[in-house]
């Protein structure tokens, strides 16, 4: 293993970003890497809004928030953190691409970043985490597409929460 060697992943809680620790996990395992989780956050409201009422006891209610989101994504993919594995989560005040890219600074990174499907609108506002990451990396960068079952799972029940719905298509996938 090379000491600086890491593996990044972008996790934000969404069906596509499991899948991308998912596969962020097996990297880091195959590799003997770290893995670096990271889950970008704003303040409610966004950094302008904040800046014109700031209020440090909020912003760090939201900084904890964002860790236990960081945890459940764990819980949710793996059942807790994965043992056997080196891992340094990061919390990280800002936008995700930034955040991602700037944690992914070395030429022996990999970053990992979920590439799930959103409609032209939402990526009109939002931009793609994927894109901007792919575009500004200066490191090799993996995009894990959605598979066909999140794929579909996404395309049936937006905005419902991701675990209940895949617990619902694993019990009716069992029951056959």
């Amino acid at each position: 293993m090379t000491e600086g060697t890491r593996v990044i992943v972008g996790v934000g809680g969404t069906l596509s970003s499991l899948a991308a620790l998912h596969r962020a996990v097996g990297e880091a395992r195959r590799r003997d890497a770290l893995l670096v989780p990271v889950h970008a956050w704003a303040p409610v409201g966004g950094e302008a809004v904040y800046r014109r009422s700031p209020c440090p006891p909020l912003l760090k209610e939201w900084e904890n928030a964002a860790g236990k989101r960081l945890d459940t994504a764990f819980e949710q993919a793996f059942g807790g953190y994965p043992e056997g594995l080196r891992i340094h989560a990061k919390v990280v005040r800002g936008d995700v691409g930034e955040a991602l890219v700037q944690t992914a600074d070395r030429p022996d990174d990999l970053l990992v970043v979920g590439t799930g499907r959103r409609g032209r609108l939402r990526r009109l506002f939002h931009g793609s985490v994927s894109r901007y990451c792919l575009a500004r990396a200066t490191c090799s960068v993996l995009a894990v597409p959605p598979s066909e079952l999140l794929d579909t799972l996404e395309r049936m029940m937006r905005g419902a929460d991701p675990m209940t719905l895949l617990a619902r298509t694993t019990q009716t996938s069992g029951a056959r």
